[in-house]
């Protein structure tokens, strides 16, 4: 009875990885030797093991990434300009912490969305917030928040995201009110948040792609990175 009160407390407080180690030494023998001190710690480390891998579901779960991928599976053999002591350097998530910016740039095929996503994956795993958008979308969602005043809320939430990836800019040709959308977007994480930008375009084409010399002027859109991978 006084066991089965003990993992109904535990529950209760919310403790659950603790109530099912101790379950657990309950019915392994082998722990029955271990002292109070050493079974207790392997209970907290079990509860704090427990927490952290939730906390890591819901950050991928909120992140959307595009596709399953880690840095530990970036293949080098394959020419694409990447250097393994710059990835691992981005890997430890320094820069986002610093609220630096990364751009991906490469032509279609090259892996850009699936690095992107590895680099989301491990800020994840650093307990970063991370957010995928693909900018096309992200226009026509913001578009429709305008009309369904959704707007203000859409753009406060995005701000607050510590990686926000945005995928394929430059896919297709913006309208004004697209590029406004954009500016407010990045404007608003300038200095403060980080943002990750793949793109098929080079970076000197962004300008000229943008057509809009307000945005075009926004730091986030010109060489004002922390890296850049040329494919």
């Amino acid at each position: 009875m006084l066991t089965n009160s003990t993992l109904d407390t535990l529950r209760a407080l919310k403790l659950t990885g603790m109530a099912d180690a101790f379950t657990q030494q309950r019915e392994q023998p082998t722990t029955h030797d271990l002292s109070f001190d050493e079974r207790f710690a392997l209970l907290v480390d079990r509860e704090a093991t427990y927490r952290e891998n939730r906390r890591l579901t819901r950050l991928l779960q909120l992140a959307h990434l595009k596709q399953s991928a880690c840095v530990e599976d970036i293949d080098y053999q394959h020419k694409r300009g990447l250097d393994r002591a710059q990835v691992a350097s981005l890997a430890a998530c320094d820069w986002i912490r610093a609220h630096a910016n990364l751009l991906i740039t490469g032509a279609t095929g090259n892996g850009k969305s699936w690095l992107a996503s590895a680099f989301g994956n491990q800020s994840c795993r650093h307990g970063l917030s991370v957010r995928y958008e693909r900018v096309t979308r992200l226009c026509d969602e913001l578009r429709i928040a305008r009309g369904d005043g959704s707007y203000g809320k859409r753009l406060i939430a995005l701000a607050k995201t510590e990686l926000l990836i945005l995928d394929d800019f430059g896919l297709k040709p913006m309208t004004q009110g697209e590029r406004h959308d954009l500016l407010e977007v990045i404007e608003d994480r300038h200095g403060t948040r980080s943002t990750l930008v793949t793109s098929q375009l080079p970076v000197a084409s962004w300008h000229e792609y943008v057509g809009d010399s307000n945005t075009a002027e926004c730091p986030s859109l010109r060489p004002g990175y922390l890296s850049r991978y040329d494919h």
